[in-house]
């Protein structure tokens, strides 16, 4: 599987997430605690929203994130007050550059942590229900950007939950017509460059972990001494697979069948149920 994170706050260098932290992401990608595998070699993303972009900027690569002397330079000089990260382990996908995550299309942007269980016998019945017009911008050959296409078939742009909840009950019913048990693992971050959405479902209700940061306020006085959090607004916040330090207080398990909403003017937390397509 992978490990990913959502970033959305006060404009910060992307190092100081990607490389900083005791167990940053750079740092699972070679010792990543709770994924299948420990180390996430198969190629990393980047994609991130600057000032009066209506559009993210996305850097793939299939090498290691560890040892990317690009990805460094990078992250240390693009600042973002959102952006998604993403390392790779791949399930059986090829390791190519369309196959890594996040994937684009317009203003949105997704990443994805899991798998659709037998995806070679499900892939044809999947692909058949995306929106011709949209099938041409689909790169690669992974599960995750089918399902981020199906979501668009299925709405995303005017109700991201909603286009979710269909694109999974889409995925267990054509699994199911293939007797497959447990269709669909998930846990996916998706944005339109304002909002982030994150959803944590498994059909075995065994998902992937998933944590999100705690509020801003709660963790100046559980942690005064610590300068990221001098300066960070109070609507920052870090959405992740797995946390990236120890410290108390600070993350939050995303509850199973569940998703989250990070916006202005305040987060919030809803059950997360597939429904018929």
């Amino acid at each position: 599987m992978c490990r990913w994170l959502a970033y959305s706050g006060t404009p910060v260098l992307l190092e100081t997430i990607l490389y900083k932290p005791e167990h940053s992401l750079i740092d699972q990608s070679l010792h990543a605690r709770m994924g299948v595998e420990t180390t996430n070699g198969d190629g990393f993303g980047v994609g991130w929203f600057g000032p009066e972009m209506t559009t993210p900027a996305i850097v793939r690569e299939i090498g290691p994130a560890w040892s990317n002397r690009n990805l460094r330079e990078i992250a240390g000089h693009v600042r973002s007050s959102l952006f998604f990260a993403h390392i790779r382990a791949s399930t059986g996908s090829p390791v190519q550059q369309t196959n890594c995550h996040p994937f684009r299309h317009g203003s949105w942007m997704w990443m994805h942590n899991g798998a659709i269980a037998e995806f070679d016998r499900l892939r044809r019945d999947l692909a058949l229900a995306v929106d011709p017009r949209l099938f041409p911008d689909m790169e690669g050959s992974t599960d995750s950007e089918l399902m981020f296409y199906l979501a668009l078939t299925l709405g995303l742009e005017d109700d991201p939950p909603a286009a979710v909840a269909r694109m999974a009950g889409l995925v267990e019913e054509i699994g199911h017509e293939h007797d497959v048990e447990y269709p669909l693992q998930m846990t996916v971050a998706v944005t339109e460059g304002r909002r982030v959405w994150a959803f944590r479902y498994s059909s075995r209700q065994e998902s992937r972990s998933l944590y999100y940061s705690s509020a801003v306020e709660s963790l100046r006085a559980l942690h005064p001494d610590l300068p990221f959090l001098r300066d960070a607004s109070d609507g920052t916040r870090l959405i992740v697979s797995e946390p990236l330090g120890d410290l108390p207080g600070v993350w939050n398990k995303v509850p199973e069948s569940s998703y989250g909403v990070v916006q202005p003017g305040g987060d919030a937390m809803y059950p997360f149920t597939p429904q018929p397509a």
